[in-house]
């Protein structure tokens, strides 16, 4: 066995952990003392104590400000690393998906709490305070969105797992996760219609790398206004077991999307051939369109049949108010339970816990629930286990429990895992609560 220090690059992965942990545990203890301050805010808020409950905000929030700020720079150094070592041979692909759930976890938090605070009876001053908070969070939300789509360019160039996937809804989610950026020139026309025709079993991180990395080429070439880009698909042709689709984007000036050097030059290009797709491109007076056609295969379809001896989810759902609905909170991290429990339960009738996916699937057998929120990233049994379970469990029924995935697994593909597992609804953390219960309601 070689050890790491034998192996390029794994200074990059220590580097990045040594970085992580050497703030960690304080910035962790200064996060215990500021939810504290800012939980204890909120219930003197309701009994309308507002001396103790402004005194705790400005503790709280000032802790906040500086554990923000602390993330903020944490965040930028790791990812200047995996910048400065994109030449390295080792696959980072895992580091950098580890780093990105860490963060998220406790910004999630962050993000939930101010939002909270800041629809509660503060006084001007503590209001300016939880503001100022709220602008430091949104610019770590920012650089930590910015990380995870730049971590597309530098994923090992490799054949991974194929799923079910939509490829409407992923290039829909791919241009959402590019107008994550804090500057984003592009204004974009998504002509999406007919997904059922859409359907296939495929590596929807492939089609995201593509995407991700032609916005990146057009918006360098940006002529200092807005770019409109205009996406349609069409189907050409089956054949196979394949479906043939071509992806025809449009652009309202003249740029070059694959210069001359091809597929040495680009990743999209790169991608396109190794996948036997083709491409061209061709430009008029104030436009440049660039046709790309690729092979789909046909989605898998597996009938799993139940035996006698499983357990049947039961109950038949009919459309309910949020205030009457009962709730399944899957979460390990009791924080995470606690916030979410906080900002749940003065709008819904009930909300129970468990913290595993085999915990979930035994509660689901013994009590009607409306609605499972699903952490993915857990001990016993995960998230897509669990929701894979629950779909099997449903076969040959016509019981469908909507399950929402609320996690902090947010890199690409991550979103299509949930869904090819079953899971109805994605939700990356942070998210804003109105957010969450937008999607509650749409399931409900």
């Amino acid at each position: 066995m070689e050890s790491d220090d034998l192996i390029p690059g794994s200074d990059v992965n220590n580097h990045s952990d040594d970085v992580f942990n050497k703030e960690k545990g304080l910035i962790e203890k200064y996060s215990v003392i500021a939810f504290l301050c800012l939980i204890l805010a909120v219930i003197f808020i309701s009994f309308d104590i507002r001396l103790i409950a402004g005194f705790l905000v400005i503790s709280g929030a000032a802790l906040f400000v500086m554990i923000s700020r602390k993330y903020s720079a944490l965040i930028r150094t790791v990812k200047e690393s995996f910048v400065d070592a994109s030449s390295s041979n080792v696959k980072k692909d895992d580091v950098m998906a580890d780093f990105s759930h860490r963060i998220r976890e406790p910004l999630n938090n962050l993000v939930i709490i101010s939002d909270m605070l800041m629809n509660s009876e503060l006084q001007k001053k503590q209001k300016d305070l939880i503001e100022t908070f709220i602008a430091s969070t949104n610019n770590m939300v920012t650089t930590v969105n910015e990380l995870t789509m730049e971590s597309a360019g530098n994923l090992s160039f490799c054949k991974r797992k194929q799923i079910k996937y939509n490829i409407l809804s992923t290039v829909q989610n791919t241009i959402e996760l590019y107008s994550l950026k804090e500057n984003a020139y592009l204004d974009f026309i998504f002509n999406k219609k007919h997904y059922y025709e859409y359907e296939c079993h495929a590596d929807p991180i492939i089609l995201k790398q593509i995407f991700l990395d032609l916005f990146n080429s057009i918006e360098s070439q940006n002529s200092g206004r807005p770019t409109k880009v205009t996406i349609n698909l069409r189907k050409e042709k089956e054949a196979d077991r394949e479906r043939y689709i071509t992806m025809r984007i449009q652009t309202d000036n003249n740029i070059i999307f694959i210069n001359e050097e091809g597929t040495t030059g680009h990743l999209a290009s790169r991608l396109i051939t190794s996948n036997n797709g083709r491409y061209f491109q061709e430009s008029g007076n104030n436009f440049t369109v660039l046709n790309i056609t690729m092979p789909f295969s046909y989605p898998v379809t597996e009938i799993i049949p139940t035996t006698g001896s499983e357990v049947t989810i039961r109950g038949e759902r009919m459309h309910k108010d949020l205030k009457d609905i009962n709730i399944l909170l899957v979460e390990d991290n009791l924080i995470n339970q606690k916030i979410t429990l906080l900002t749940l339960r003065p709008l819904v009738k009930s909300i129970d816990t468990a913290s595993n996916g085999q915990e979930a699937i035994e509660k689901l057998n013994n009590a009607g629930y409306d609605i499972v929120l699903m952490d993915i990233q857990m001990p016993v049994m995960n998230g897509i286990s669990a929701a894979e379970k629950i779909r099997d469990l449903e076969a040959g029924t016509d019981n469908h429990i909507p399950i929402i995935a609320i996690t902090a697994n947010a890199m690409i593909g991550d979103r299509e895992k949930c869904l090819s597992a079953g899971i109805d609804e994605y939700l990356a953390k942070p998210f804003q609560p109105s957010v969450l219960i937008e999607k509650i309601k749409e399931l409900l």
